[in-house]
């Protein structure tokens, strides 16, 4: 009854939903190449879900300056060991069921962005209800790429519709976002500069420090300075002919960022949570098993 953020929590099974996306991570990349970022009051819940697994890397933010900084914190260190690197991004307050199709799907992607090497692959699902808190993707034509999985470009994106507008996107074929995407560093790199440069000058700087003493003190500097921005709404929606999206077919998906949904979600895998129900409460009603 006590309050955890819902990534360390577990609803269903053994594992947390931060344990199952490590676990997800860690069957496509050597576990050592996995990059955690979480916010420094996170500490205490991240060490004791390591167990045996590797942790590969724990960042610490010195401070929440929304998704941008979050993405880009990471990524400076992969640009810094590895420029020619392919980055996979995976939010940790998803569902995803099963999961071996899902890696399957990421693993096409990887594919897609290593050939298409200038384009941010993100992953899209079709829709089975009229879902007004996601973003949507209008996706367009197909794109020539060495994946299994077709990839096609984006026409636009559509953020949390009013019902009108969610009924058209529906008749439209729109793909829920699900904000899983990979890319070549140095493209995402590029995008930056070209969508928040005051973002990327701050991590330009850091980037000449890594591995010097200078890393820690500089990190905490330019998060003094670090501005407010977007990773979704000031960066992927600015430059949708630099992306494009895959589907990701025959896999259960849903971002659990209201307690209905895991209800909703347990219901339909037919799987017990492993926690009273009654402890989940709807912002009007309590919800029932």
């Amino acid at each position: 009854g006590h309050h955890k953020p819902k990534q360390y929590c577990t609803f269903v099974g053994r594992r947390s939903m931060l344990q199952h996306t490590w676990d997800r991570a860690d069957r496509l990349a050597p576990p050592a190449q996995k990059m955690t970022v979480i916010a420094p009051s996170h500490r205490s819940h991240i060490w004791p879900q390591l167990g045996t697994r590797s942790a590969g890397h724990i960042l610490v933010q010195p401070q929440n300056r929304d998704t941008a900084a979050g993405i880009f914190l990471p990524l400076t260190y992969v640009r810094a060991w590895d420029p020619d690197g392919t980055v996979v991004l995976y939010p940790s307050d998803h569902f995803v069921f099963p999961e071996e199709r899902f890696i399957e799907t990421v693993r096409s992607a990887v594919l897609a962005a290593e050939s298409l090497r200038n384009r941010v692959i993100l992953l899209g699902v079709q829709p089975n209800c009229l879902e007004l808190d996601y973003g949507w993707i209008d996706p367009g034509h197909l794109l020539p790429s060495q994946s299994n999985s077709p990839v096609r470009v984006i026409r636009g994106f559509l953020e949390k519709p009013d019902v009108r507008q969610g009924k058209v996107a529906l008749e439209a074929e729109a793909l829920w976002n699900t904000l899983v995407l990979t890319a070549k560093v140095q493209t995402l790199w590029e995008l930056g500069w070209q969508c928040v440069p005051d973002v990327m000058m701050l991590f330009e700087q850091f980037g000449n420090t890594i591995g010097t003493s200078q890393e820690g003190p500089t990190l905490e500097s330019i998060y003094q300075a670090m501005p407010i921005r977007n990773f979704s709404s000031d960066l992927l929606q600015q430059v949708p002919d630099d992306l494009g999206v895959m589907e990701l077919t025959d896999v259960l998906w849903s971002d659990w960022g209201r307690p209905e949904r895991i209800v909703e979600t347990l219901r339909e895998i037919a799987k017990t949570p492993a926690f009273p129900l009654e402890y989940l409460v709807a912002e009007k009603n309590r919800i029932r098993w």
